[in-house]
């Protein structure tokens, strides 16, 4: 079995806004992470003594970068800089990721084309869902973030 890298070196973030604890598992069109609720963590809120569900739309394009950033890391390339386009559906059955939980987050490519992507993903914790949505990411070709970030730069 191959060892899997370090969720941290997948992504194209730096501390404090890397979110995701652990990759656990990935595949093709897959990916399994987990994040820990805990008093460190970047979003909790100690009045609520846990993170508020709302987070979770960033615990899953976090979990789609990861993926992506796994297949740039076979290639022995870059993590890609992926834009978020929206999410659709975005489902939640709390209002709160309680202090102590460790959350699954699962997301599946169901559709890519031309960088453009959707996802399929949710959030379990022991089994149970506690939410769901699908996301649509943007990851352009090196030119196109260039040409991108060239029409920034003359504004």
């Amino acid at each position: 079995m191959n060892k899997l890298p370090d969720v941290a070196s997948l992504l194209p973030h730096e501390a404090p806004m890397i979110l995701i604890d652990k990759l656990i598992d990935v595949a093709e069109l897959t990916i399994h992470c987990q994040v820990n609720i805990n008093s460190d963590g970047l979003f909790f809120d100690k009045q609520i003594n846990g993170t508020p569900a709302w987070v979770g739309i960033e615990f899953m394009a976090q979990t789609v970068a990861a993926w992506s950033g796994y297949h740039a890391w076979l290639q022995d390339k870059p993590s890609p800089i992926g834009f978020l386009l929206g999410s659709r559906r975005y489902t939640t059955e709390c209002e709160v990721y309680t202090q102590g939980q460790v959350l699954d987050v699962y997301a599946e490519q169901v559709m890519e084309s031309e960088g453009m992507a959707a996802f399929s993903c949710r959030i379990e914790c022991d089994g149970k869902e506690l939410a769901t949505s699908q996301l649509n990411a943007f990851v352009p070709s090196q030119d196109k973030l260039e040409e991108m970030l060239k029409g920034k730069n003359n504004d």
